[in-house]
């Protein structure tokens, strides 16, 4: 064999994972890029209003890529997860607060859920902000990271997607008025930080993990390297977090 065949087998060897990895992430792309359009598309034109859940369904069959669940974060200090760090299942939340289907999400699903799974040490939910729909998105994702760094993430995050808190809209009077819902104790902090390079910087490294993805529309989400797309059904999510539990318990898994 050449010097040149030996060292392009050489490399070729080398980069086996890198490609695995690759794959992973582009299959995953695949589905909550292009399948997850549908979850947040505009009604057409004449449509007689718009549904309350997604257009498309999530097979709980679908793919799970391991290399997918080292996107879950597992930081004790992260202001903007609910549950346990060792939970065996981590479900990551990619939303935008102006979303509708967030929000029926987080009204109607998320607290079966935490109830059913993030209370008894099962589930990990861990918030990524994913503004998608301009301006206003961006400072309302700022506002809710503002809250976490007080404690008052999730009471904020349940204020900001109550029913019709959406069409009040999210300036900068409404922001504080959320936050004073949440129990905030100190607004002015809360403003400042809202504005800060450090809340940028938190949206913009959660909005990169997203389009790394491929994720296209919101909400998107992972449950333990499984992309789901949309606002699915609850039994979507009570089965894929059930299926992850129960692979996560086979011995040797996770390592």
């Amino acid at each position: 064999m050449s010097k040149t065949a030996s060292k392009t087998a050489s490399k070729t060897a080398s980069k086996p994972k890198s490609i695995a990895i690759i794959s992973g992430v582009a299959a995953a792309a695949v589905l909550l890029g292009v399948v997850s359009y549908t979850a947040t598309k505009p009604t057409p034109p004449g449509a007689s209003g718009s549904s309350s859940v997604a257009e498309v369904s999530a097979d709980p069959s679908a793919g799970v890529y391991a290399e997918l669940e080292a996107y879950a974060r597992r930081d004790a200090s992260d202001k903007l997860a609910l549950g346990r760090v060792d939970a065996p299942v981590v479900l990551i939340e990619y939303a935008d607060f102006k979303c509708g289907y967030c929000g029926k999400f987080a009204r109607d699903t998320e607290p079966v859920l935490v109830e059913k799974y993030v209370e008894n040490g099962t589930l990990r939910i861990e918030w990524r902000n994913f503004p998608i729909f301009g301006e206003e998105s961006e400072t309302v994702a700022r506002a809710s990271w503002a809250a976490g760094q007080q404690g008052r993430f999730w009471e904020f995050h349940r204020a900001a997607y109550a029913e019709g808190a959406k069409e009040k809209g999210f300036g900068k009077e409404r922001l504080a008025a959320l936050a004073t819902e949440a129990g905030v104790p100190d607004l002015a902090r809360f403003a400042e930080d809202g504005e800060s390079a450090a809340a940028r910087e938190a949206v913009r490294k959660d909005q990169e993990q997203g389009y790394a993805l491929g994720a296209s529309s919101t909400p998107s989400f992972l449950i333990n390297g499984r992309p789901i797309a949309g606002a699915q059904p609850l039994e979507t999510f009570t089965e894929a977090i059930e299926a992850a539990a129960k692979a996560a318990k086979k011995p040797g898994a996770g390592q």
